[in-house]
């Protein structure tokens, strides 16, 4: 691990120590795991993006999504 120097408004801050107290984590763990979860957040916005975008370029074709309709019910009790 590398040490990292950021700089907070005290607001954030005081918020931050107040989120990582009740969690029973230290500032440190809990600006990691909130860094992890955005860039997650990042990532999946992305993959979303490019697939707006493909499905955009080449529309999806409705004769394909009706053959797996019969597919699709639910089986009876």
């Amino acid at each position: 691990m590398q040490t990292v120097q950021i700089v907070l408004d005290e607001e954030l801050l005081r918020a931050a120590d107040r989120a990582a107290r009740q969690m029973k984590q230290n500032r440190s763990a809990l600006v990691r795991e909130a860094l992890r979860a955005h860039l997650r957040r990042l990532e999946i916005l992305a993959l979303e993006e490019r697939e707006r975008v493909g499905y955009l370029r080449v529309p999806e074709d409705r004769t394909e999504s009706d053959m797996w309709a019969a597919e699709s019910v639910w089986p009876e009790e």
